[in-house]
């Protein structure tokens, strides 16, 4: 094949690069997990239960990633909720690793929100559909800059989240039930996981309604904090 009869892309593939704090290199966003009912008191408001034998997990598209302060208001819901999550970001290739070689492949983390349509989710759920339309809209997973710890496995640190000003979500990060070097690995035994690839690990207790206009401010201790508001 010559260099002129080369194959070249039909259109430039889209690539989603997030900020990381004190870097001027950008995180390429790859494939986005999201680990369901990891903490006992949330599966509880929601009248469900930890499924301690395995986690269960769904997929956000790269373009529902953000870091934007501004969120346009989704369309298609009139009960839109907040889930504040840990984020865990992979730095290198794993397929089928036990735990304890998890903590190898870790970038860093963030402090995420991931918005949910839940009267379109509970609407799936009712009729035995996946919640695909419910989660994995524009804008639908903003998240904090990402702090590079590669390597470090975060098992502890109070998580919470305030919605104009008052706090609605409060705990602490050693409450899931599936930790960080767990979720990787179980991943990992079904899918091969790549540089780039993004972990949210699911939300406590005290998730809720969002209006327009509602200012959101989230942290993790020793991660970062992340605030946007919900606009027109």
């Amino acid at each position: 094949m010559t260099e002129d009869s080369k194959a070249h892309f039909a259109f430039k593939p889209m690539i989603r690069g997030m900020v990381i704090s004190e870097s001027t290199e950008l995180f390429p966003i790859g494939k986005v997990y999201c680990v369901g009912r990891n903490y006992a008191d949330h599966a509880e408001e929601m009248g469900a239960k930890v499924d301690v034998d395995q986690p269960f997990f769904f997929s956000k598209p790269p373009q529902a990633v953000t870091q934007l302060n501004s969120i346009p208001f989704p369309t298609q819901t009139d009960n839109l909720h907040h889930e504040v999550e840990l984020v865990v970001f992979l730095k290198s290739e794993c397929s089928d690793i036990s735990p304890s070689e998890a903590s190898k492949h870790i970038f860093g983390y963030a402090v995420g929100v991931d918005l949910t349509k839940r009267d379109l989710q509970t609407a799936a759920k009712k009729s035995g559909k996946p919640w695909d339309l419910s989660k994995g809209f524009d804008n639908s997973a903003p998240i904090s800059n990402i702090q590079k710890k590669g390597g470090f496995l975060l098992s502890e640190g109070n998580i919470s989240l305030k919605v104009n000003g008052q706090k609605k979500q409060s705990s602490n990060l050693s409450n899931m039930v599936w930790k960080v070097d767990e979720l990787i690995s179980w991943l990992s035994k079904f899918i091969t996981l790549k540089a780039g690839d993004v972990i949210f690990t699911g939300t406590p207790s005290g998730v809720g309604r969002l209006s327009l206009n509602d200012k959101i401010e989230a942290e993790i201790e020793n991660i970062s904090t992340l605030s946007f508001e919900l606009i027109q």
